[in-house]
């Protein structure tokens, strides 16, 4: 029987949870960066963002976020943009819900921006009514078939 030669298995590598829970220092936007609200994960460490300054972007999870912050629809991420790429950007951090509500509260944030709300299929304002879009089977109809 070979002997064990490695450290431990797939929970090693994973880790501990590196006290993320302690507080951290808000960081706030610099030149070069936006604020963003994540619209929907596309897969491959990318997902779609609609920054602060009205523009929908395509952005790019960085290496040292991906498979170790969980990022999902709805959440606020601080994005740096790119100079010679207006439609794409960088996912630089995530802020977690405490924080986000504190930057509303610093007016870095427009009021309007939805907190802690997945924003499925990125609907607006406007599109409430569309979410009664079920079909409603009577029993007759079920006999039919």
């Amino acid at each position: 029987m070979p002997k064990n030669k490695g450290k431990g298995g797939k929970n090693r590598k994973r880790g501990k949870n590196e006290a993320d829970d302690e507080k951290r220092e808000l960081i706030f936007k610099e030149d070069g960066q936006e604020y963003a609200q994540v619209l929907r994960m596309l897969g491959n460490g990318r997902c779609e963002a609609m920054c602060i300054d009205g523009t929908k972007r395509l952005c790019h999870i960085r290496g040292k976020m991906h498979k170790k912050v969980w990022i999902a629809a709805g959440d606020i991420v601080l994005v740096g943009l790119r100079d010679y790429q207006d439609d794409k950007a960088d996912v630089i951090l995530k802020y977690m819900p405490d924080e986000a509500r504190l930057l509303k509260a610093y007016g870095e944030l427009p009021e309007n921006t939805r907190l802690n709300e997945g924003i499925a299929g990125g609907l607006d304002e406007e599109d409430e009514g569309a979410g009664d879009d079920y079909i409603e089977f009577e029993d007759e109809d079920i006999d039919k078939i």
